[in-house]
C-alpha cells in the first residue's frame, strides 16, 4: 500500500473546500497525525493513522459533516492516546482548547501512561457521557469505525470486551445522544444498524 503522506491527508479531510485559514489549520494537524501517529499499527497490523482516518471518511461521507474542526478533531482523537508525550507539541500548535478537547477524549491511565486500575473504566465511561455535541460524535464514529474492523482483530479478548462496552454503555449513549442533533440521530441509527448486522453475522 502506498504510505499516507500529508496530500492524502488533506484530501480525506476535503480541506480544498476549506477557507484558508482553516486549510492553514488542517495542514498542521495533518503534519501532526503524521508525526504523532508514526511508527504505531493497530492489532491488526495496520498502520494506525489508517483508523482515524477512515473515522474522518465515515463522518464526512455517511454522516455529512463538513465543520473543519470536527473533522480534524476526528483526525487526531486518538493522538493522546498512541503518544500522551506528545501533548505539548499538540498544545503549541493547536492550541489548548483544542488539546483540552482530546484529553476529554483519552482515558486516564493512557494519559497517565500507567497499567489500567480499578475505578479507570468507571471514570472512563464518565468523562465519555460528559462529552459536547460535536465531540461525543467523534467518539461515536470511532467506536463504529472500530465495531466494522472488529472481524479483523486477531484478540478474540478485545472482541469480546469491545462488544460487551457497546452493549452497556455505547449503544444507550447514543440512544441518550440522539435527540442534540441531526448528525448524532444518523450516528445512533448507523451504530445500531452495524451492531445488528455484526451479531448476524457472528451467529452459528
Amino acid at each position: 500500500m502506498k504510505p499516507i503522506d500529508l496530500d492524502h491527508v488533506l484530501t480525506v479531510l476535503s480541506a480544498a473546500s476549506w477557507s484558508t485559514d482553516d486549510q492553514s489549520r488542517a495542514r498542521v494537524a495533518g503534519v501532526l497525525a503524521l508525526t504523532v501517529y508514526d511508527g504505531h499499527t493497530r492489532d491488526q497490523g495496520t498502520s494506525y493513522l489508517e483508523h482515524p482516518l477512515a473515522v474522518v471518511t465515515l463522518l464526512r461521507a455517511e454522516i455529512r459533516v463538513s465543520h473543519p474542526e470536527t473533522l480534524i478533531l476526528a483526525l487526531l482523537h486518538d493522538a493522546l492516546e498512541v503518544a500522551p508525550e506528545s501533548e505539548a507539541l499538540l498544545v503549541q500548535h493547536l492550541g489548548a482548547r483544542f488539546t483540552a478537547r482530546l484529553r476529554a477524549m483519552t482515558a486516564d491511565h493512557r494519559l497517565e501512561q500507567r497499567p489500567k486500575a480499578v475505578g479507570d473504566e468507571t471514570s472512563w465511561r464518565f468523562k465519555q457521557a460528559a462529552l459536547p455535541t460535536e465531540d461525543l460524535l467523534v467518539r461515536l464514529a470511532d467506536r463504529l469505525h472500530n465495531l466494522r474492523d472488529l472481524a479483523a482483530s486477531p484478540n478474540v479478548d478485545r472482541r469480546r470486551r469491545f462488544l460487551q462496552s457497546l452493549e452497556d454503555f455505547y449503544l444507550p449513549l447514543a440512544d441518550a445522544g440522539c435527540g442534540l442533533s441531526p448528525h448524532l440521530a444518523a450516528m445512533r441509527a448507523l451504530l445500531h444498524t452495524e451492531y445488528v448486522r455484526h451479531q448476524q453475522e457472528v451467529r452459528p
